[in-house]
């Protein structure tokens, strides 16, 4: 799939005219026997709901209408902590979350957002389908929740500010970010001297837009869709972080579901989710230039000033201490010695 800024929008342009992104009345074999709700973040022109779009049809087509699953993007059950929730009580079915936030349940699940840990998405990928994405996998079933074996992508993470762009840590001091409901993103910009606020992505435009916080942080498909660059005017290339969705699912609900029927669709949510790194991929490598053009200014970060200071701030050890010996071994054999 050729993902551009054009034919996003275009492909969503049919999902935009129905509540959700489900494919009521295809002419299918018969009427759904199971009816699933599947809820994310992010806005209907994101890849991740593309892609979600085309899974849900590929399940009801191959199950012969057996199931239907529904998509409700851009939050619309509500916030990440409040969909968390319903997954677990089992009023939503499926959901795609980011480990940091997940973090907040299973604390391991975090480990993967570490400041600085991934150089490239070479090393993303060995990491989150290798050894450390298995341990995670292992911690969040711990939890309760089924968590599909493909992590999706969001990408990895830039600064922007609405007064000036971001250099160097020093530039980080007092700074006012909105940054996820998750405590590994607050300990970080706690460690640069800045000032996080922990704000849920759905209240993200209007806290920029009303000056509450002067910046945030964020990959850039999604600085793009959710057209962040009306209401911030520097984007400063940091990729401080990797951050990536975990396809969680109820367990009862899960298990409810034949096994014909489930090796179906983990069959095809895996499939999508590796798609959509591609697209995301594809997506970055244009971004940068079409938000240029929207008069968005950047500048590129210099990345040793950060993760100097993170080191000096204790943020490493600290982190290190809490996932434990075990998980951080796991972590710096996948990618490169922290701490």
């Amino acid at each position: 799939m050729n993902i551009t800024r054009r034919n996003l929008v275009t492909s969503a342009a049919s999902a935009i005219a129905i509540p959700t992104l489900g494919i009521p009345g295809l002419a299918l074999a018969q009427k759904a026997q199971f009816t699933l709700k599947y809820a994310n973040n992010l806005p209907v022109t994101h890849p991740l709901n593309i892609r979600a779009k085309e899974m849900s049809a590929a399940i009801a087509a191959e199950t012969n209408g057996r199931v239907d699953i529904q998509i409700y993007p851009s939050s619309q059950l509500g916030s990440d902590t409040d969909t968390l929730s319903q997954v677990r009580s089992g009023g939503v079915e499926f959901f795609t979350l980011s480990g940091l936030i997940l973090g907040t349940l299973v604390p391991a699940a975090s480990i993967t957002g570490v400041g600085f840990a991934f150089d490239n998405y070479d090393a993303v990928w060995k990491a989150v389908d290798g050894e450390l994405g298995a341990h995670v996998r292992k911690e969040i079933e711990k939890a309760g929740l089924v968590v599909m074996e493909k992590n999706w992508d969001n990408g990895f993470r830039q600064i922007t500010s609405s007064s000036k762009p971001i250099q160097t840590a020093d530039d980080l001091k007092a700074f006012k970010i909105r940054v996820p409901v998750a405590p590994l993103w607050t300990s970080m910009f706690k460690a640069f001297g800045s000032a996080p606020a922990s704000i849920n992505f759905s209240e993200v435009y209007t806290a920029l837009q009303t000056k509450v916080v002067d910046g945030q942080e964020n990959p850039m498909a999604v600085i793009s869709t959710a057209k962040l660059n009306e209401v911030q005017k520097y984007c400063s290339v940091t990729n401080h972080m990797w951050d990536g969705f975990w396809f969680l699912a109820n367990k009862r609900s899960w298990e409810k579901l034949p096994e014909d029927v489930r090796t179906i669709v983990a069959k095809h949510i895996n499939a999508a989710g590796v798609k959509e790194r591609a697209d995301v991929a594809e997506l970055n490598a244009t971004l940068q230039k079409e938000l240029a053009a929207k008069g968005m200014v950047f500048n590129e970060a210099k990345s040793d000033s950060f993760r100097a200071r993170l080191r000096e701030a204790g943020f490493y050890s600290e982190w290190k201490g809490k996932f434990g010996d075990e998980a951080w071994a796991i972590l710096e054999r996948s990618t490169k010695k922290l701490a």
